[in-house]
């Protein structure tokens, strides 16, 4: 077993390990989750037909990596209502910098929920070139995030 560690900035601090989901492109938010959150979907399967890397796969649970979010505004009340609904992800994995839409949505998922979701950003392109789909991935509070293969 190989591993490799990357360090970001903990958004919200949490500590999960998870089999990680990995996105290449953008997540929509609200693509991704609209049938679980309407359609009583347990496993969180994702929806949106223009992500390839994601379609049809459940993310409850997972490690969702990722280079950032994209589209609706309503992108933070969703992954708060995915938390509240238990249908979130272990945690939210960014290459980049989290946009403040997201932030809001894991930080009150972390206030309001019993649902927890570590979240770190800015663990740079090479994190998200290197993490692939199944790994096992521990996220640590201080934003150190382990990828095992």
């Amino acid at each position: 077993m190989t591993k490799k560690i990357f360090k970001g900035r903990a958004v919200v601090k949490g500590n999960a390990t998870a089999e990680a989901l990995v996105s290449k492109g953008g997540f929509n938010t609200l693509a991704s989750y609209q049938h679980a959150l309407m359609f009583g979907d347990k496993e969180g399967k994702c929806s949106d037909q223009n992500n390839p890397d994601l379609y049809k796969k459940p993310m409850a649970g997972k490690a969702l990596c990722m280079p950032q979010t994209i589209g609706s505004t309503t992108g933070g009340l969703v992954l708060y209502c995915a938390a509240s609904m238990s249908r979130q992800p272990a945690c939210l994995l960014f290459s980049k910098e989290i946009d403040s839409l997201a932030a809001a949505g894991a930080i009150l998922a972390d206030v309001w929920t019993e649902s927890p979701m570590p979240t770190v950003d800015n663990l740079g392109e090479e994190f998200l070139s290197y993490v692939q789909t199944g790994d096992r991935i521990t996220v640590c509070e201080d934003g150190t995030v382990i990828v095992e293969r």
